[in-house]
């Protein structure tokens, strides 16, 4: 089994996410290594992305998803340190405004996806609303509950219309969040990352965890499967994600356009 297919949840396969090692190097037995493969993929994607822009075939939305600390910013900035921006839309999901609260959840969702040519990095997503909201009690069980259904078709239909999506679970272990948490403390220039709030989350680990099993089961679907990349180490997490969506890309069987015909034997002067 190659490394894509080890962290990909399969539909109706168990997420097991407590069984799952966050350390896990996937092969990638250095930091070195895995920054080669990093670096390798990213080449890749700046080409491939190009080539998105310029056939304009699909739209292609990476949804980042992990507690605290996970890596979602690193992510994005290590995977698309080669891409250009012109061809990214990167959007961060916050608690809903009154505007947001006054449509259905997936209203929000919709307003922020890329269009066809573009890459979206969405940090955070629809799936708060089966996370946060779970776990917090914002909405009665009997709401959250049929948002599970309402996701897959939501993505089915997105898939239909001509989105790629590539789901990301970022998967960190409990002592590693500890340390990370200890070192925004602790540094001033990561000082504004921390919040209260990150030890009232941490608090609630084995219930997030639950909802998180409950997520990956619910939602990996044949058109829009979920991935658990292991997170503990920055440099893997990364290149995985990056060799996923190269691998992705790749896949769409993209061509450079070819010039119009009309217009060979132009003189430019």
């Amino acid at each position: 089994m190659n490394r894509l297919e080890r962290i990909r949840i399969r539909p109706g396969a168990k997420a097991a996410l407590r069984s799952r090692d966050a350390g896990d190097r996937l092969g990638l037995a250095t930091k070195e290594a895995a920054l080669a493969l990093l670096a390798d993929h990213g080449a890749r994607l700046a080409i491939l992305s190009a080539k998105l822009a310029a056939t304009r075939a699909k739209a292609v939305l990476l949804v980042l998803q992990g507690i605290d600390c996970s890596g979602k910013d690193g992510t994005t900035k290590a995977v698309f340190d080669h891409v250009s921006p012109t061809y990214l839309n990167v959007v961060s999901f916050k608690a809903p405004t009154a505007t947001e609260l006054g449509h259905d959840f997936l209203w929000r969702v919709h307003c922020a996806l890329p269009a066809r040519g573009a890459i979206g990095i969405f940090n955070r997503s629809h799936y708060e609303d089966v996370l946060v909201v779970r776990v917090d009690s914002l909405v009665p069980e009997a709401v959250w509950s049929r948002r599970y259904d309402a996701i897959n078709e939501f993505e089915r239909h997105l898939v239909n219309e001509g989105t790629v999506l590539v789901k990301c679970m970022l998967h960190l272990s409990r002592d590693e969040q500890a340390k990370r948490l200890r070192e925004r403390l602790a540094d001033p220039v990561k000082n504004w990352k921390f919040s209260a709030d990150d030890l009232a989350k941490r608090a609630q680990w084995d219930a997030y965890e639950e909802a998180y099993d409950a997520m990956l089961e619910r939602t990996s679907t044949d058109w829009a499967p979920w991935h658990v990349i292991p997170a503990d180490h920055n440099a893997v997490r990364s290149a995985v994600v990056a060799e996923l969506l190269a691998a992705t890309l790749d896949g769409l069987g993209m061509e450079w356009p070819s010039l119009d015909e009309s217009l060979r034997g132009l003189v430019v002067s």
